[in-house]
């Protein structure tokens, strides 16, 4: 399964490539601008592992406590760069990072994914090892943030039907009242519905064609790779 990317996306992901750009040249020293002017090409590697290093910690880092504008402008300091460029990066980041998590994408889905961006060798590997390494916590990150749906406990049920009315003397109406009782925090609640026959049919069939999807190899797939 691959992962789209929108030309937001891209745009923001395209950030990454320049924070290391930005490092190698601003944040060299004496020896390394050196060895950078003799065509070594050391420094730009080690700044462009430092940049995806430090944007993927501080991507991680948001996830858990949320936004945190002066963690933004302290990475920016340490790599040199401007502060939209870390969180256009960091915004880039945390959709490939969370969209390829909750799907459980494959190293090969992954590279694939990413492959349009048109990276580097060194870089798409760098990102794929911030996605392995992360993984996992992000996944639990994200579970802890799904809002807590109410669970079925259990259902009544009754038919009514009215025979005649002020004004017609002679009908046949029928309804159904469903009392569903759900399990919420810990606590039990109600719900009170009622329909026609008709619309409650109507219901049941579409649920009937739901759960008939759900056996579809395309949707086991699905579920399979969100678990």
């Amino acid at each position: 399964m691959l992962l789209v990317l929108s030309e937001e996306h891209k745009a923001h992901l395209g950030c990454l490539p320049r924070a290391g750009d930005a490092g190698s040249v601003l944040g060299a020293g004496p020896g390394l601008r050196l060895g950078l002017r003799l065509g070594l090409g050391l420094q730009r590697g080690t700044s462009l592992v430092s940049a995806v290093g430090e944007l993927g910690r501080l991507t991680v880092e948001l996830l858990r406590r949320g936004a945190a504008p002066r963690a933004c402008e302290a990475t920016a300091r340490k790599l040199n760069i401007g502060v939209d460029t870390v969180q256009h990066g960091v915004e880039g980041l945390t959709y490939l990072l969370t969209e390829s998590a909750k799907l459980m994408i494959s190293e090969i889905d992954f590279q694939d994914s990413i492959r349009v961006l048109g990276f580097s060798d060194e870089l798409n590997k760098l990102l794929l090892q911030l996605y392995l390494d992360n993984r996992k916590e992000i996944r639990s990150i994200l579970g802890e943030l799904a809002p807590k749906l109410p669970s079925y406990h259990s259902l009544e049920w009754r038919l009514d039907v009215q025979l005649a009315s002020r004004s017609l003397r002679q009908q046949i109406k029928p309804a159904v009242t469903i009392k569903l009782h759900l399990n919420e925090n810990e606590d039990q609640t109600a719900q009170v519905l009622q329909t026609d026959p008709a619309t409650l049919l109507h219901l049941i069939q579409q649920l009937e064609q739901a759960l008939g999807e759900m056996k579809t190899n395309h949707c086991r797939r699905i579920v399979r790779n969100m678990k």
